[in-house]
């Protein structure tokens, strides 16, 4: 490489790695590996300290990747909160070894080191007032964090008043385990809410959330590892820290190997990296720090990492097997995933034999055939993946895998939706999405069935009370009373509830079979236009598309659902419930909202914002949930974001709750 084209790819890779640190550290959205990233800056590394002539204050060796969310006060790191070397090979733990053996052997300071998990997560700093929890920081960049003292008073394992009345600042990792992960994600999918790629920016983007009572509802645990700042006691060890951080009432890092030598540092590492399967927590590497507190004001700090830590990063282990096959699961919201059935293979400290193959690009994209031999790997803790076919090992048996047109599970379409890369069974009875449908059914904006909720819906499908949703309207007070102990009161409000759904208007019940792209609003419109679920059923594609909020690939999902065998059976059994199948028609003769859309912001002081909309609806009006030209009015209560802004900039009216009092007549 030429001194030119070294300077081409600094620059680069600056690009790339900047580009990425902001997906990882500010979006909580990474768009690559941890490996991939790490390969990333150490060619960066490598070329600048092969070439400094080309270092400059904007690459990311020279600084923290990280920078302070809006809508957070800053805070600044009295002690900063660096970020540690990698290195991928124990050479190079030995070349480590050495520099800090030699100053430690000229200060005569014995060199013990102590070898900890690096946890996969999100570094804060604790900092406590007379053994009060007064504030809590995230990294930021090193040298400035973000304030989120309310959320991390919503974990758990972080102590708000400590056994000892001291000061004292504390460094820790908050994270979610696997557990925790799985079924946060589980959740999500249910909701049909976009699933976290992974634990780390799971707990980053929940620490991150302005709204602590969104933060709370996450699995966030924490281990502390360090003391950063102390006024009360003075330690001589990290060891000795850590064990009285462990008194003072931390949930201090429970991997902490005392080492007497590098050899046995090496084997600690060794040791957690067998062990990793088994950690109910992620980790991405091992960290070895120098023991003594003095020796480490002597050997120092860089600009960005201490010179008496390091963190060995393990490499993701391949290994080759054979794709006996490829079969599809089927998930709650539909979702039809292949999943790659292997020859079982030892990665990582792991028995892989199948993994998801995410959708049919993915087969596509890595030219997959059943009977390939392919390239596996686990990097870390994160699920094995594919990586590439060994193609020159192809001897013509290999077939060809295409998705499936139909269900696996129940027969249903299985369809593509322009746009998507997932292929969904939109079959309303499939056993593979029962447990959503069921719960989509009775949420509040649907049938509105009070005290069905997730627990009590999963124990009537685990003692086989119901196998589809019209059994809800079979159960009897002594089927509801078994899931509570003196559960009779319970059991009456419940049934009383779904009896009394069995009235809900048309558009409820539209909404509650979980058509792709229907919500409250579409569904009203459907039952406004067709008037009875009959007329709905059988509206052609034509007449659909001819609704109000209906565009052709909603259209085309509301025709597939009704005409799938399911669906049909589905609606009869209702009917033959009692579930009411017509609109609750009311004459509107006063249409002043007619050709007017509103935009509602902020927090009313009269009515919720789905009464205020019902009101704008019942006068002929419109709701939008995004503020344009096309707007008419702004209906802003107190604390107004982004749509009032919007509307100021655009020159939209805005109204307040007091004039719309006076609009409605009020």
């Amino acid at each position: 490489m030429t001194k030119k084209q070294a300077e081409n790819r600094i620059k680069e890779l600056r690009e790339i790695t900047a580009y990425h640190a902001k997906r990882y550290y500010d979006d909580d959205s990474p768009e690559i590996s941890d490996f991939e990233y790490d390969m990333l800056m150490l060619e960066l590394r490598n070329l600048e300290n092969k070439y400094p002539e080309f270092i400059s204050s904007d690459s990311l060796t020279q600084h923290v990747g990280g920078n302070v969310k809006e809508g957070f006060q800053k805070v600044e790191h009295e002690v900063p909160l660096q970020s540690l070397l990698d290195i991928f090979n124990f050479d190079d733990l030995r070349v480590f070894d050495e520099r800090v053996r030699k100053t430690a052997e000229e200060v005569n300071i014995p060199l013990k080191y102590v070898v900890e998990t690096k946890i996969d997560g999100l570094s804060v700093s604790l900092e406590y007032k007379n053994g009060i929890f007064v504030r809590g920081a995230t990294r930021g960049n090193g040298l400035v964090g973000e304030d989120i003292t309310e959320n991390l008073k919503t974990v758990k394992t972080i102590p708000h008043k400590l056994k000892e009345d001291i000061d004292i600042t504390v460094r820790g990792e908050v994270f979610i385990s696997k557990e925790g992960f799985e079924k946060l994600n589980e959740e999500r999918e249910i909701l049909e809410e976009p699933l976290f790629a992974n634990a780390r920016n799971a707990a980053a983007g929940s620490l991150r959330q302005l709204d602590s009572k969104e933060t709370a509802k996450r699995p966030l645990d924490i281990y502390i590892f360090n003391v950063q700042k102390s006024d009360t006691i003075e330690f001589k060890s990290h060891y000795e820290s850590l064990l009285y951080l462990e008194k003072l009432g931390f949930n201090v890092n429970p991997v902490k190997i005392f080492c007497d030598t590098i050899d046995e540092a090496i084997d600690a590492i060794d040791k957690i990296g067998e062990d990793r399967e088994s950690l109910s927590f992620g980790i991405d590497g091992a960290v070895i720090k120098v023991d003594d507190l003095h020796l480490r004001e002597i050997l120092g700090t860089n600009y960005k990492t201490p010179k008496w830590a390091i963190a060995y990063k393990y490499p993701p282990e391949q290994k080759e097997t054979l794709l006996k096959d490829i079969i599809c699961q089927v998930g709650r919201t539909g979702a039809i995933t292949p999943m790659a059935i292997l020859e079982p293979v030892k990665v990582a400290g792991s028995t892989i034999s199948k993994t998801t193959l995410h959708n049919e690009d993915f087969i596509k994209e890595k030219d997959l055939m059943i009977g390939d031999r392919v390239i596996i790997q686990k990097a870390g803790d994160v699920i094995p993946e594919v990586v590439s076919v060994v193609k020159d090992k192809r001897d013509g048996t290999q077939k060809v895998f295409t998705m499936p047109t139909k269900c696996p599970v129940c027969g249903a379409d299985a369809v593509r939706e322009e746009g998507e890369a997932v292929i969904r069974c939109i079959g309303i009875e499939c056993q593979a999405k029962l447990f959503r449908s069921i719960w989509h059914f009775a949420s509040r904006e649907a049938m509105n069935i009070k005290g069905l909720g997730y627990s009590i819906i999963e124990e009537f499908l685990n003692r086989n009370l119901i196998k589809n949703i019209p059994d809800l309207y079979t159960l009897t007070l002594e089927d509801v009373k078994t899931l509570k102990k003196d559960g009779t009161k319970f059991a009456q409000n419940l049934i009383d509830a779904i009896n009394e759904s069995k009235n809900n208007d048309l558009y409820r019940l539209i909404n509650a079979l979980g058509i792709r792209h229907v919500g409250v609003k579409g569904a009203k419109s459907l039952a406004k236009r067709f008037k009875t679920m009959d007329e709905l059923m059988n509206a052609s594609y034509e007449e659909l598309i001819e609704v109000d909020d209906t565009g052709e690939i909603t259209a085309k999902a509301i025709y597939e659902f009704f005409e799938q065998e399911q669906t049909k059976d589905l609606i009869q059994k209702l009917k033959d419930s009692g579930v009411n199948m017509n609109a609750q028609i009311e004459e509107n003769v006063d249409n002043r909202f007619e050709g007017m859309t509103f935009v509602l912001t902020g927090a009313l002081e009269k009515f919720t914002r789905d009464e205020a909309s019902a009101i704008i609806e019942k006068f002929g009006g419109k709701v939008s949930s995004s503020v344009s030209k096309k707007t008419t009015y702004v209906l802003a209560g107190d604390d107004a974001g982004s749509k009032l802004d919007k509307a100021n900039k655009l020159g939209v009216s805005v109204i307040s709750e007091e004039q719309f009092n006076t609009m409605i007549g009020e």
